[in-house]
């Protein structure tokens, strides 16, 4: 029997265990806030009533920890976080939910048995590569809000410290920052298609204000989403530099050459001497330039998906 709250939610992580670290935080704030809920109203209907005795009937509707778990897992196998398509109000399960089977739900992905050469040069029709395109690109610019909120914010709370409305004002700038951790960790999972956490951690609402701030300073989540922010924009900056130089030449490889042989000019000058192109060359030079903006889509792609699994480790509960 299921006595506390904090005994529900220990089992239920450890159903979930090997699932994604962003489920695992959905799945565990659904159900704090429902049983919570659940458990003011019925102590305010049967004050008599112990704890144990008063989730009973509760967690009988919401589910077993087991039932939530598979439920979970079924709907995270039928709802992949390729931008976006699961919406956050299919994850909480309504009602409890009956005996899964273990096996998959889904069968794995197959095998991509297309030709290298396809696959190669097939990454300029995938959605989640271009997904990951704009927000490589972008990222400089988000980091600029992000660092700049992080700096003012920190500044001024550092200057309030020494009143007593400092402490306040700090909690909800690091309160700010949680929020734009959630807004950015949903940019990521639309766009680079890793999953990420769909809902804010649940603040309890039977504990005093200063309880609610001691809890938001002793929480890791809340300072490795303010390192995350604050390293956004240099990481963002090499990014945005990265890709625009490679874009640059790739297009330059491609479109210039023609341009010179067509027009006279010469292809470069150096000092002493101008470079002419010859006709039989710019073929070669056309399939350099291909192969530099294909390969920096695939350098694109893969990034994106280790700058989401960083962003997992600074913006995820463990």
């Amino acid at each position: 029997m299921i006595n506390s709250i904090e005994q529900y939610l220990s089992e239920l992580k450890k159903e979930l265990s090997g699932s994604d670290r962003a489920t695992i935080q959905d799945a565990l704030a659904d159900a704090e806030e429902y049983l919570r809920t659940a458990l003011d109203v019925a102590a305010n209907d049967k004050a008599r009533l112990s704890e144990a005795e008063s989730l009973a009937p509760i967690i009988e509707k919401y589910g077993q920890p087991r039932e939530v778990a598979l439920a979970y897992k079924e709907i995270e196998a039928r709802t992949p976080p390729a931008f976006g398509r699961a919406a956050a109000k299919d994850i909480k399960p309504p009602v409890p939910a009956p005996p899964l089977p273990t096996t998959p739900i889904s069968p794995p992905a197959p095998a991509d048995t297309r030709p290298l050469l396809l696959r190669f040069f097939g990454v300029f029709t995938e959605p989640r590569a271009w997904g990951s395109f704009f927000y490589m690109l972008f990222t400089m610019f988000t980091g600029i809000v992000f660092f700049t909120w992080a700096v003012t914010g920190l500044s001024l709370s550092a200057g309030l410290l020494v009143l007593i409305i400092g402490i306040p004002i700090f909690a909800l700038f690091l309160m700010s920052v949680r929020g734009i951790a959630l807004v950015e960790g949903r940019l990521i999972e639309a766009l680079v298609g890793v999953r990420m956490p769909r809902r804010p951690l649940f603040t309890r609402k039977d504990i005093g204000f200063w309880q609610k701030i001691k809890n938001i300073f002793a929480e890791r989540q809340t300072w490795t989403a303010l390192v995350y922010l604050l390293f956004q924009m240099p990481l963002g900056i090499v990014y945005f530099t990265v890709i625009v130089t490679l874009i640059g030449a790739g297009l330059s490889l491609i479109f210039w050459p023609i341009i010179a042989a067509s027009s006279g000019l010469p292809l470069w000058v150096d000092i002493t001497y101008e470079y002419y192109i010859t006709s039989w060359l710019i073929p070669i030079w056309i399939i350099l330039g291909a192969l530099l903006l294909t390969a920096t889509m695939h350098l694109v792609k893969y990034g994106a998906r280790l700058h989401a699994a960083f962003a997992k480790v600074m913006l995820v509960r463990e």
